[in-house]
């Protein structure tokens, strides 16, 4: 493959991803605390140090994709009426026990499962402030939720939602569209801002997201022409060099 068709094809990667990316943020605006991806693309300097080169020609610019990250922004809060429902107003993340171990997140839909836990819709426990699942007796049926994350009912205090934060966002490692796991240490939340009764939306801006997927579609078809009428041109100059014999 020559250095013309290799950089057009590390193009042609990088735009592929763009493309997935866009399209697995379309198909989660509508996903409760999840985080918009985004890609960040460079250049990688290949140096040319044939005897021979070119002027201008001493270096080659292949397209890397470097890394993906998300924009933690937070998305709007919509009022469900649920009361088990959660929403995180201030930064921070609520601390779920997955069988993988515990694992942040800002989807706030719980529900009660049988035995009073309150847990997700995967029925991953939601931990309190000091790492236990949160437990309701059948006696509890006036929850209310304080904006610190104190959990009450008419018998008393009940316990308090654990809400962590990270240091580094970047040590956060996406698991799924809403859970993380965190490589760094977490501290307890001082002032979570919960809000009892909502759910915090996803971040996505679909006409933003449909517009960057129409952009690259349009960057792929143009390199990948630009493909074909290399590989005509090749094809033409060797027929034109090496005619077959008649």
């Amino acid at each position: 493959m020559d250095i013309s068709t290799s950089v057009a094809a590390s193009r042609l990667i990088a735009q592929q991803r763009a493309m997935d990316v866009a399209a697995s943020n379309l198909a989660n605006a509508n996903t409760p605390g999840y985080k918009t991806e985004r890609t960040l693309f460079s250049d990688w300097i290949s140096r040319q140090t044939g005897a021979d080169t070119p002027p201008g020609g001493n270096t080659v610019s292949y397209t890397q994709d470097r890394a993906t990250w998300r924009d933690y922004q937070s998305g709007t809060l919509t009022h469900t009426g649920n009361p088990f429902d959660l929403a995180l107003a201030g930064d921070g993340y609520f601390t779920v026990n997955t069988p993988r171990g515990p694992r942040l997140t800002r989807d706030g839909r719980f529900g009660l499962m049988p035995n009073g836990t309150l847990a997700d819709s995967a029925g991953n426990a939601l931990l309190d402030n000091n790492g236990q699942p949160i437990q309701f007796a059948p006696t509890d049926t006036r929850i209310s939720v304080a904006g610190d994350g104190t959990i009450s009912s008419e018998n008393g205090q009940l316990a308090k939602v654990g809400v962590v934060q990270v240091a580094n966002p970047m040590q956060l490692t996406a698991e799924g569209g809403t859970q993380f796991a965190a490589s760094g240490a977490t501290t307890q939340a001082v002032s979570p801002g919960i809000v009892q009764g909502a759910v915090e939306d996803s971040n996505v801006q679909p006409v933003l997201e449909m517009t960057n997927m129409m952009t690259s579609l349009r960057e792929f078809q143009f390199v990948s022409q630009y493909v074909q009428a290399e590989a005509d041109r090749q094809q033409s100059m060797i027929d034109k060099l090496l005619p077959t014999s008649g």
